[in-house]
């Protein structure tokens, strides 16, 4: 693997750095001497100093923040499963796509670092690797494969170029209100319901683990990355509950739901939902998503490069529930 070192004095630009990966991330690499720069629709309230206003779906905003910088991250994404008009998805993510590399183009930019997911897989009956097979089954999973055509396109253009892929798995950590904290809520007051067996399995990525992976990628040199990012070793949904309550000092018996059930109130929320505009912690995909196996080998980082996570899995569960439910400490590094 050609090695790569960000300069000294060239700043990385953070796209969607103001968000709860984007700050992480930066701090990682503020940590790291490694100068930032952050662009963003919203200031960023962790380090309002490195912020610029930046919109991935304009043109005229980019350059301005690329100009100059050793490498771009781009964290900047539509992602929420219930967004409205799903042309949303599209004009940030593809489109958004297009103009970052169009802006790279003209600042002549070589290094690009892009957060996809692991949704471009769909539900997948075995773990899946980074060849695929692709079946998103939803808009953010389709416009960020679509978004990697475009990238790996860019890259093809100039051999000197690099672009890494990154596919993370559903991501928790401190101050993240996703939905591995609506689960962890749930069971801490005592609202919660198992849905079905919770035999599936789960993988998973800590926020100060992927930070850690993203920062790391910027020693890859020329030529086209894929990576899935996921914590090891998985969890079922059973082990998972029964870690948090544990963590929670929680006893007693789990209450059960069967799963076509919670599907049947999954599917009439979703009507009350387009009915009134109004949304619900509760969908038919969220209940779905709950109820898959969503496993996703990561082997290839440890092939291609000597990253080692810095948090186990469980020690990052116990650092989030300790944070959000227990002590409220600082804000961790």
């Amino acid at each position: 693997m050609t090695q790569f070192s960000p300069s000294a004095t060239e700043p990385v630009t953070v796209l969607g750095g103001s968000g709860f990966i984007g700050t992480r991330l930066v701090g990682d690499l503020l940590a790291k001497a490694i100068p930032v720069r952050i662009g963003d629709l919203d200031r960023s309230d962790a380090y309002p100093q490195l912020w610029q206003a930046c919109d991935v779906r304009e043109s005229a905003t980019l350059p301005r923040c690329l100009e100059g910088a050793s490498a771009v991250i781009n964290l900047a994404a539509e992602h929420r499963d219930d967004v409205q008009p799903l042309s949303r998805y599209y004009d940030t993510n593809v489109k958004g796509a297009e103009q970052v590399c169009s802006a790279a183009r003209a600042v002549g930019l070589q290094k690009i670092i892009f957060t996809s997911t692991v949704a471009v897989y769909g539900f997948q009956k075995k773990a899946t690797e980074e060849g695929g097979p692709f079946e998103p089954f939803n808009e953010y999973g389709k416009t960020k494969l679509e978004a990697e055509a475009i990238y790996r396109a860019w890259a093809l253009e100039d051999p000197r170029r690099s672009l890494v892929i990154v596919r993370p798995t559903v991501i928790f950590g401190e101050r993240n209100r996703g939905n591995v904290y609506n689960l962890i809520q749930q069971i801490a007051c005592g609202k919660f319901l198992m849905i079905g067996s919770g035999s599936n399995i789960k993988s998973m990525a800590y926020v100060g683990n992927i930070t850690s992976f993203l920062s790391y990628a910027l020693s890859f040199g020329p030529g086209i990355e894929v990576f899935n990012y996921v914590d090891t070793p998985d969890m079922s949904t059973l082990e998972l509950v029964q870690f948090i309550r544990r963590c929670l000092g929680k006893s007693g018996r789990i209450s059960r739901v069967p799963r076509s059930v919670a599907m049947l109130g999954g599917h009439a929320l979703d009507i009350v939902a387009r009915l009134s505009g109004r949304r619900f912690s509760i969908s038919a995909i969220r209940v779905r998503k709950f109820c898959e196996t969503t496993q996703f080998p990561a082997d290839r980082i440890r092939e291609r490069s000597n990253f080692i996570a810095p948090f186990s899995l469980r020690e990052a569960l116990e650092r989030t529930i300790r944070f959000e439910f227990v002590e409220g400490a600082d804000y961790p590094r």
